[in-house]
Parts: structure tokens; sequence; C-alpha cells
């Protein structure tokens, strides 16, 4: 099974940017969407998808502040997050669509 690892969550101020990176166990993006997701107590949440042929999606309310992107070289997915909000505070995890295993996710905290 693919697995996915999170990195680059921390402690931010409202207002700040963080990058996100996501490194699958495998090659995917020439055959799977790859998406973002947004996880809070009892919810998770898709808030950005790329598909094979480079296309996005925003969940609206991220919409013009976070960027999907990838790699392909480093295999690695991004999402850049700008003018963070206190309500962006929670668990950002990647996965394929259809998702596989989930990863442990990488903590974002947008604080003052």
């Amino acid at each position: 099974q693919v697995r996915f690892v999170e990195s680059g969550g921390d402690l931010v101020q409202p207002g700040g940017s963080l990058t996100l990176s996501c490194a699958p166990s495998e090659n995917l993006f020439s055959t799977y969407a790859m998406g973002w997701y947004r996880q809070v107590p009892e919810k998770r949440e898709l808030i950005a998808r790329m598909t094979v042929d480079g296309s996005t999606y925003y969940l609206d309310s991220v919409k013009g502040r976070f960027t999907i992107s990838r790699d392909n070289s480093k295999n690695i997915l991004y999402l850049q997050l700008n003018s963070l909000k206190r309500e962006g505070t929670a668990v950002y995890c990647c996965n394929s669509i259809p998702s596989g295993f989930w990863g442990q996710g990488t903590q974002v905290t947008v604080s003052l």
C-alpha cells in the first residue's frame, strides 16, 4: 500500500504563510489525482486537488490563498498556504484520489 509522509506544519501567526510537503512512497502523479485535506476532530475535508493533467480545484474558503502544486521529478506534492486564518488550524493530510492509507499529517496552528 502507498504511504504518505507530510511535513512543513508549524505555529504561524494569522496572516502568515507556510509551505506543506507530501511525499508518497510511490510515483502516483501520472496515474492518480492528488488531494490535500484538512482534518479537525470528527471532520476531514478536501481543500485542494490536482488531477493528472494538472487541473486544480480549491474549496471556496481557501481559493485565492492556497496553491497546490507538484514536482514530478522529486515526487513531492506541495500546498502553499498564504494569508492564514485562525480557522486554518488543523492537521493537513495528503492522499491520492481515490484514497489509500492515511499518513500522520502535519499540524498547522494559526495563533498569536
